[in-house]
């Protein structure tokens, strides 16, 4: 299995807070957003977001620009390059617990 995949599947399915990461790099795929924005768009606490924004960011899967409240947020090229494995598990785990 690809590396990528690997670390795909863990996080959005071997750990808890998986189906938000994965409801936000979908957000992402559609928009790049700042964290207020994903957590209205996504009902969350901001709190929420930004702890996934950090965990997704720390993984490089996604990648951000600019500061404080106006920072934001873009898949990375590592995650954009391997978009097909996002879909696939997405498409297996995220679609049905929306």
């Amino acid at each position: 299995m690809h590396g990528v995949k690997r670390l795909l599947w863990w996080l959005l399915s071997g750990t808890v807070g998986g189906i938000n990461r994965g409801r936000i790099l979908e957000e992402l795929f559609n928009q790049p957003r700042n964290a207020n924005e994903l957590a209205t768009l996504l009902n969350l606490d901001y709190k929420t977001i930004r702890h996934h924004l950090d965990v997704l960011e720390k993984n490089h899967l996604i990648t951000s620009t600019g500061s404080g409240y106006g920072k934001m947020f873009f898949p990375s090229d590592l995650l954009e390059k391997n978009a097909e494995y996002f879909r696939e598990i997405w498409e297996k785990i995220g679609k049905k617990t929306k």
